[in-house]
């Protein structure tokens, strides 16, 4: 079985923030498989995907801390810069982290560990919407 849609996330603010819940309410499908692979792709260059904590918020906002010094912004060697400050600063920390996550489902359920979850890292101070392509492959319960 193989299904693919694609999946809007509301604006959020530059940060990291736990989607898990949003992504599988759009994904009722997910359910009916005893086991397979989902992969999430982000259609952005400026926002990235990544697995972590899911319970404590702080290290949310310790990654956005982390990255905001590892990748500053206004260096003065930046060429990139037409949409303000956080633009090249924002495609640097998009590559870094990945666009595309692939998680194993198990008995229709994503297959984490107990205190993972997806977030969406957004590295602009005004992204908007973001567009996901899921793409759903398995065996279906029978």
């Amino acid at each position: 079985m193989w299904i693919q849609k694609e999946i809007r996330l509301k604006a959020r603010p530059r940060g990291f923030h736990w989607v898990t819940e949003d992504i599988l309410r759009q994904l009722p499908e997910l359910e009916k498989v005893s086991v397979g692979m989902l992969n999430v792709f982000i259609k952005h260059t400026s926002a990235s995907l990544t697995i972590n904590e899911n319970a404590d918020p702080t290290v949310r906002q310790d990654f956005e801390s982390f990255f905001n010094r590892a990748v500053p912004e206004d260096e003065p060697y930046y060429k990139h810069t037409y949409e303000g400050s956080d633009d090249l600063p924002s495609h640097l920390k998009s590559s870094i982290l990945g666009c595309s996550l692939n998680i194993p489902i198990t008995h229709g359920r994503l297959n984490l560990g107990i205190w993972q979850g997806i977030y969406l890292c957004e590295h602009r101070n005004h992204g908007g919407s973001r567009e996901l392509v899921v793409t759903l492959q398995g065996e279906s319960v029978e």
